[in-house]
């Protein structure tokens, strides 16, 4: 018995052993059926050969499968039929209530455009969603154009005012421009800076524009969900989202023979890069608490400073009474302790005051030099950058705890803080 891939003629009468004959030719069996010793020794050993084909040439009718069955297939057809258009239903169903669920359908009834498809419409988000936010707040943001740079601002009152940063319109004279989201264009002029805290303000000359709606940073929780605006790398109206990641972080930031300047900042893991600056840091509600300000990154120089998921925004709260100042005065107060610290920490903790002014609010709490601070309002401090950076976010006259060590005493005591004019 073979399977074919041997296959040898037929051996001749002569050849066989026990010598009989061949099947007459054209026979379908094989010729040595009765010695097979594999055969079913049970079965009739006749040879039934198929009737021959009528006159004409052999039928070209497919040989029918000896094993099947007669059978109907109108059952299985319609099976797969009602299968099929009860999957299509459900599917269809499906779609469309997802589309509506996630505010993806628009004008059904609308016209088709060309091409056969439906004309795109704009879609609405919920208010209370952060697309809904990010709709809301766009229209008070603007791009600030200086000489060869580009940074971020959003309008605070109807009649044009803009708050940046310093950093933004530093060299950029009295001069500027500014672009919407809706791609229109307007001139600007520098109303006043402070430079220490790094807030400016800016006037539009354009009005009826939308103001942004202030929050209050002094409420806000590590985990709070942010949105940041600007024009990160010229890249206007730009949304990033992240969360709040620490508070009260300080910073002391600047050019080496430039100004430097301090900030207890909002830190933020939304994406912020260069030309964000100025740009508002918004709660879910869509309401201001921070303008972002900077970033940390591993880049060796500013030209490859990019974001790592950690930026940093000034408080609301004190960039709006900088920005009040400056638009009452044309100047801005800075709060002061009324001493000067020293460089570096204090070898254990705390700043360390070098000198005190003899009628300054920390003269008057009955600090003296040597003194070291050791906690402002219930925050550690672990060197001088923190007390001026936690200083600066209080306002001119608020009152504040502190805690101190003199020699290997601790005391504590209250200072009600002053100001001085930029």
């Amino acid at each position: 018995m073979t399977d074919g891939w041997n296959w040898r003629r037929p051996p001749t009468a002569s050849s066989v052993p026990g010598g009989h004959e061949p099947p007459p030719s054209g026979s379908p069996w094989w010729t040595d059926a009765l010695q097979d010793p594999w055969r079913d020794p049970r079965a009739p050993a006749a040879v039934v050969l198929p009737p021959p084909p009528p006159s004409g040439g052999p039928a070209l009718d497919p040989v029918p499968d000896p094993d099947a069955r007669g059978r109907s297939y109108a059952p299985v057809l319609l099976i797969c039929l009602l299968t099929a258009l009860l999957a299509g239903g459900i599917g269809g169903t499906l779609g469309f209530v997802f589309a509506v669920r996630g505010g993806y359908v628009g004008n059904v009834g609308a016209p088709l455009g060309a091409g056969g498809q439906q004309t795109p419409q704009s879609v609405d988000r919920a208010p209370e969603s952060l697309a809904g936010v990010a709709q809301r707040v766009q229209p008070s943001v603007v791009t600030v154009h200086v000489t060869g740079a580009i940074g971020s601002g959003f309008v605070v009152s109807a009649d044009g005012y803009v708050i940046t940063n310093d950093h933004v319109v530093d060299g950029a004279g009295e001069s500027m421009s500014v672009s919407f989201s809706d791609g229109s264009t307007a001139g600007a002029k520098l109303v006043g800076r402070a430079p220490e805290s790094d807030i400016a303000v800016i006037k539009v000359a354009k009005s009826g524009l939308p103001a942004v709606q202030f929050g209050d940073s002094d409420t806000i929780a590590v985990g709070d969900s942010v949105l940041a605006f600007g024009s990160p790398l010229a890249l206007e109206n730009t949304v990033t989202y992240g969360i709040v990641s620490a508070l009260d972080r300080t910073i002391e930031a600047g050019e080496s023979g430039g100004t430097t300047r301090y900030y207890a900042a909002i830190q933020t893991d939304a994406a912020v890069n260069q030309g964000n600056s100025g740009g508002p840091l918004v709660d879910a509600g869509g309401r201001v608490i921070g303008v972002n300000s900077v970033i940390r990154s591993v880049g060796g120089n500013e030209t490859e400073a990019g974001n790592i998921g950690l930026a940093f925004a000034i408080p609301i709260n004190q960039a709006k009474r900088i920005a009040q100042d400056i638009v009452d005065t044309g100047k801005a107060r800075r709060t002061v302790i009324g001493a000067e610290v020293s460089s570096g920490g204090s070898g254990s903790g705390g700043a360390k005051l070098r000198s005190v002014e003899p009628a300054g609010p920390a003269a008057a709490a009955g600090l003296k030099a040597g003194d070291v601070l050791t906690k402002l309002d219930g925050h550690p401090l672990q060197d001088g950058t923190d007390l001026i950076a936690l200083v600066r976010k209080h306002a001119p006259g608020a009152t504040v705890a502190v805690e101190y060590r003199r020699g290997a005493k601790n005391s504590s005591a209250s200072v009600t803080l002053a100001s001085v004019t930029n």
